[in-house]
């Protein structure tokens, strides 16, 4: 039961830092394909005959879910401690 308990939160922890790494990887390829990219506006970003400015632009301002989702971690992550510490205590009075 433990287990499962673990790979949920670090499931949940993975999603609720999903839009941070939205912002790492939409900043390394606009920079790494010398693209403009910014929270103003969408820029046109040709890669290859395709454009990515629009999903660079959308995976950049997801960023603002950070403002939600990293509290939401932060108390996973404490669930998670307080719980493995509870664990240890128990074992250690067995």
């Amino acid at each position: 039961m433990y287990r499962g308990f673990v790979i949920l939160c670090a499931v949940l922890i993975l999603i609720c830092l999903m839009p941070l790494f939205g912002v790492l990887w939409s900043s390394w390829f606009a920079n790494r394909h010398g693209c403009t990219l910014n929270e103003a506006a969408r820029h046109p970003c040709v890669v290859n005959g395709t454009d990515w400015g629009d999903w660079l632009a959308a995976a950049f301002v997801s960023g603002w879910f950070m403002l939600l989702t990293l509290p939401v971690a932060a108390l996973i992550l404490g669930a998670l401690i307080l719980v493995t510490v509870i664990r240890w205590i128990r074992r250690a009075r067995q």
